[in-house]
């Protein structure tokens, strides 16, 4: 009975590890795009601060303290719930004017921009930063605050219960079968073509481009419950999210070390 136990823990254990461990492949991600195109002082900067490609390593540090009491301020920056039909101009007036709706991740990055620039050594905000700009690009961090971003609302993903924000968290990554740096590789192979463009890009463009695909998320016709039909049309949407990440990231480090 007591090996039985011990074996049903370790089982548990792996479960929850591997579940954890989907939605640090998109973060991943994002930070390795970035460092591939940060400039040469600021990755020299980055790496002084967080020991070399320290940025991939630390892109989950946000999420993993959040269990511990001194961070709990910082849950709330994960997310930005937004109201459906914003314009542009009510989506800029958000990020003029971060506090205005509380606390949350237009508020973080805004605050975590400034700190870094005061001190360009600071490793706490250096690493909330490279998080957040993440989640920024993840759509579902900008979702209703009614669904709390799609966490209230059920999904079958492939056989598994789980909810909307949980699918784009991790389920549509892990569906792809890559490892972060497969990924990484292959989005900077893919999107090279648009790069320049990409790079011009600033961050209301950059909430623009993940406001609209959370839009589409949410009119997604879920009486068709085929999820391999969900990731055909979302394939190319949920790419070029991660790839604007770390190019965005990329562009906010840049000039901070210039």
């Amino acid at each position: 009975m007591k090996l039985n136990k011990q074996f049903f823990t370790l089982c548990l254990l792996a479960f929850t590890i591997s579940v954890s461990a989907y939605d640090a492949v998109g973060h991943r991600i994002i930070a390795d795009i970035a460092y591939d195109n940060l400039t040469d002082k600021a990755r020299a900067q980055v790496d002084k601060i967080l020991g070399k490609r320290g940025i991939v390593y630390e892109a989950t540090w946000a999420d993993e303290v959040r269990s511990d009491a001194k961070y709990a301020y910082s849950y709330q920056w994960h997310f930005q719930d937004l109201d459906d039909n914003m314009t542009s101009a009510d989506i800029k007036k958000l990020l003029d004017n971060p506090k205005a709706e509380g606390e949350h991740l237009f508020f973080a990055l805004d605050t975590l921009t400034i700190r870094l620039k005061k001190d360009k050594n600071d490793a706490e905000a250096l690493k909330f930063l490279v998080h957040f700009v993440g989640d920024l690009h993840q759509p579902m961090h900008m979702g209703r605050k009614e669904d709390k971003g799609g966490n209230k609302v059920d999904f079958n993903w492939f056989g598994r219960k789980t909810n909307l924000h949980s699918v784009w968290d991790g389920g549509m990554i892990e569906n792809q079968k890559m490892s972060y740096s497969e990924y990484s590789q292959y989005l900077q192979d893919k999107f090279e073509p648009q790069k320049a463009e990409f790079k011009k890009h600033n961050i209301l463009q950059s909430v623009e481009a993940s406001y609209a695909v959370r839009n589409m998320i949410y009119s997604y016709d879920t009486s068709d419950s085929n999820n391999y039909h969900y990731v055909y049309f979302f394939a190319d949407k949920l790419d070029e999210m991660l790839y604007r990440g770390g190019i965005q990231l990329a562009n906010i480090l840049n000039a901070i070390y210039k």
